[in-house]
């Protein structure tokens, strides 16, 4: 009899790293580096909408704002 495999252990879950998302009318700003630090990897890489839990809109600024901190020499 086949059985199907599972990719996780009975009980175990995934952890996202979910955080209160951004009010609505806060804004991004490219100097607050702790608040940006916070939406990429140690790699570098942006986060996507669905782990960090921000609205479209949001992470649009979130990308544009760690573009504009990269570009000018404020993180790697």
């Amino acid at each position: 009899m086949a059985f199907k495999k599972s990719n996780s252990s009975a009980g175990e879950e995934f952890a996202a790293r979910k955080r209160p998302p951004l009010g609505p009318k806060d804004s991004i700003d490219v100097n607050d580096i702790e608040t940006l630090k916070y939406y990429i990897t140690d790699y570098g890489k942006i986060l996507p909408a669905r782990i960090t839990g921000v609205t479209a809109a949001q992470q649009r600024q979130i990308r544009q704002g760690v573009k504009r901190a990269r570009n000018m020499g404020l993180m790697a």
